[in-house]
């Protein structure tokens, strides 16, 4: 069996590692990888013993890859995207999909047209933590995600909420299996001209209602996920991939008592799996299990909270839930 021919194009803080995983992986072969950065793409692809390149079409048209990634800033994931999939090379995109649902509902429309895998990287689904109470939650009441942390400049393009909460989102809506009935949003800008501080609340019609905090401007880090169910609330900590989960039960006359568990699982690195399940996507031309159509939906939420917190201008011209 032929391994699948894979390049990058982006290899700044997160792409490199992309790049870093494929060669990693069995059954995969990494051909180049693509920056415009002259100085930083040589000197990822002699780390890797790849070939490097500054034009997107030589880098196609020289190693005709099987699949990409695209891991360059949101701004450009259309144009780059687009192109990529027209040449009919199947397709990761980091999120957000997208700057626009428009755009993302046009490379939908190529990818069926061409027939062509195209997985949306929204890489803590692929969390061991969060791959674990997939099969655990099942009647949802409450949800509440923090995602807070110091400021960093490496991100400058968008604010906290297509940055960070565009994961909450996702993989809330992985869990609850109901429409949304509505959503309200607040955020402030502290040191960029983006938001820098959010906090949402979504209400599904199914009665579930979810709290998302998120910051770049809060000197703890914190990662956590925490649902309730009737009967037991479960913790997530998505940094040391742990779950703890928290129930009563009637013991003799001394009332309730509180037992907490903590399930043991097998840990590995998110990004390993994502690659492994795209590769194995383009392979078996399969479903990925984050699809376009996951990723336009997270986009959406995230543009109706940007149009609560910013207005039209911020938002754009998407069309929402």
């Amino acid at each position: 069996m032929e391994d699948i021919k894979v390049g990058v194009v982006g290899v700044g803080h997160l792409g490199v590692h992309h790049a870093r995983v494929y060669t990693e992986i069995l059954g995969a072969r990494l051909t180049g990888v693509v920056d415009i950065d002259d100085e930083r793409v040589h000197g990822v692809a002699e780390n890797l013993g790849v070939p490097a390149y500054t034009d997107l079409d030589k880098f196609l048209d020289e190693t005709c890859p099987d699949a990409v990634s695209i891991v360059v800033p949101t701004v450009n994931h259309f144009e780059v995207a687009k192109k990529v999939m027209e040449r009919g090379v199947n397709l990761l995109i980091e999120k957000p999909v997208t700057a626009s649902t428009g755009e993302a509902e046009e490379l939908l429309r190529i990818a069926s047209d061409r027939n062509l895998v195209l997985q949306v990287g929204h890489i803590e689904r692929f969390n061991s933590a969060v791959q674990q109470i997939k099969e655990m939650v099942h009647h949802p009441i409450f949800i509440q995600s923090r995602r807070v942390g110091p400021f960093s400049p490496r991100v400058s393009d968008v604010g906290v909420v297509l940055d960070l909460m565009i994961h909450d989102v996702d993989i809330i809506l992985s869990l609850v299996h109901s429409e949304i009935a509505d959503l309200s949003a607040m955020g402030i800008c502290v040191r960029t001209d983006h938001e820098d501080m959010a906090s949402a609340q979504i209400r599904f019609e199914n009665g579930t209602i979810a709290h998302i905090l998120v910051s770049r401007v809060t000197e703890k880090r914190m990662r956590t996920l925490e649902i309730t169910e009737p009967e037991r609330h479960l913790l997530v900590n998505y940094e040391t991939q742990d779950v703890t989960l928290h129930h009563c039960v009637q013991q003799g006359g001394r009332g309730l008592v509180e037992v907490v568990e903590h399930p043991v699982f097998p840990k590995r690195e998110p990004l390993k799996l994502e690659l492994q399940d795209f590769v194995r996507c383009v392979r078996e031309g399969s479903e990925p299990l984050v699809s376009l159509r996951d990723g336009k939906r997270a986009l959406e939420v995230c543009v109706a909270m940007l149009r609560q917190i910013h207005g039209e201008k911020e938002a754009g011209k998407s069309e929402v839930i």
